[in-house]
């Protein structure tokens, strides 16, 4: 219950500096974070959780689909048809660079074996944008830019998540077993991509029978009960949640653009709750103690992983495309380590492998440092965009006014 009052708490305060958040560099993500530190053990100990606590993995694995599921919706197939180039670019050279680039940092520097550096560097390599919400929702922000983003942070969830679970299994006690693995692991991702698919399709088809169909108030809970039973079907039939979120958000936005539309406020305040909830259980993992574990070497590996990895696997796999320098760095900039590395990191805790606490322990501060850097530049870097979209939005309302005589 303690918990429960430490969030309402802060999502008070949330919900009362948001409109100071939405104009500065203060963050409302980053607020949850440093309010579950402080309430945890290190600090005040008015709550005590720790990284195998159910709470912990049950959190963020919702506030994942959920933040997943909304992001599906945001997908246009027209668009996507039209500029599939970069997004591919992002997830085909970019995301295995960055990978890459995070496994050398992690054996170099953090002192780990190579299988785990691997380990790290597949946990590390999903971003996630919604702690660069104004970065994907904001308007003045170039459309190509958000749908790369979008598009970029939906899909690679899904495509670590393999690799992620064979080394795993290559680092743990079932090391002889990752072949029979491969074949679960394929499994699982096909269930999950056709259960997101085909439920969202099923429902189109139903609500075109004249007896069937919402009325305008529960319009809004279709898509929220497409949700709840996407997800529980996924955990009874060990599908991949994660890749039945995006592509089920998606398949719903293109077959049922209505309900879609009239889903959007609930479905954004649902996301953003669960992601706050998350960030508060998190944030209590984040003690003294767990930041006094990691080496020096581990630190710089955590700062080159923002400030390098990143951006330079992204910049070349962006070279030679259309967008402005700006757009470019912008995009590589923004590659924030969110939900599903904090997921997938506590996957590598509960796994038992030999370095699988130390692992941890850099995935998790690199995840901190993350959500400290990224959420609070997203704000000034998107007010750099001229603002010509919204002016030709208004200039045809203007035009449309009566003049009056």
């Amino acid at each position: 219950m303690v918990l429960i009052a430490v969030f309402g708490v802060a999502l008070l305060v949330a919900v009362l500096l948001s409109g100071l958040a939405a104009r500065t560099v203060l963050s409302t993500s980053l607020l949850f974070l440093v309010g579950g530190a402080l309430v945890s053990d290190g600090f005040l100990g008015l709550i005590h959780v720790t990284p195998d606590s159910e709470i912990v993995a049950v959190t963020a694995d919702l506030a994942l689909f959920a933040v997943l599921f909304t992001d599906g919706m945001h997908v246009s197939f027209p668009k996507l048809r039209a500029n599939w180039k970069s997004p591919a670019r992002a997830l085909g050279l970019g995301m295995p660079l960055a990978f890459a680039g995070m496994a050398l940092a992690a054996h170099y520097l953090a002192g780990l074996d190579w299988t785990t550096s691997f380990l790290v560097g597949a946990v590390l390599a999903p971003t996630d944008p919604v702690f660069a919400s104004a970065i994907v929702s904001r308007r003045e922000v170039p459309a190509r830019l958000r749908q790369l983003l979008n598009v970029e942070s939906g899909i690679n969830d899904g495509l670590a998540l393999p690799v992620v679970l064979v080394l795993i299994a290559a680092a743990g006690p079932t090391t002889g077993h990752v072949e029979a693995g491969l074949g679960k692991i394929a499994l699982e991702l096909a269930l999950g991509l056709a259960l997101g698919i085909v439920l969202p399709l099923a429902v189109s088809v139903l609500v075109k029978f004249r007896l069937l169909g919402a009325e305008p108030k529960l319009q809004p809970l279709l898509p929220l009960a497409i949700g709840v039973i996407l997800y529980a079907a996924c955990h009874l039939t060990h599908a991949n949640p994660y890749l039945a979120a995006f592509s089920g958000g998606a398949v719903l936005a293109a077959r049922l653009p209505r309900s879609k539309r009239a889903f959007e406020p609930l479905g954004e305040a649902l996301a953003e709750l669960a992601k706050f909830a998350a960030l508060l259980v998190f944030g209590a993992l984040l003690t003294p103690q767990l930041f006094g574990e990691l080496s020096f070497g581990g630190y710089i590996a955590v700062l080159l992983a923002i400030f390098l990895i990143r951006p330079a696997s992204l910049l070349l796999s962006l070279y030679g495309t259309r967008f402005e320098a700006k757009e470019k760095l912008v995009a590589a900039w923004f590659g924030p380590k969110g939900f599903a590395s904090v997921v997938y990191g506590l996957l590598v805790l509960q796994a038992g492998i030999p370095q699988g606490k130390e692992a941890y322990t850099l995935i998790a501060v690199c995840i901190a440092f993350s959500i400290i850097a990224h959420s609070s530049t997203d704000v000034p870097i998107a007010r750099l965009f001229d603002v010509e979209d919204l002016a030709g939005v208004e200039e045809p309302r203007r035009a449309e006014a009566p003049t009056g005589s």
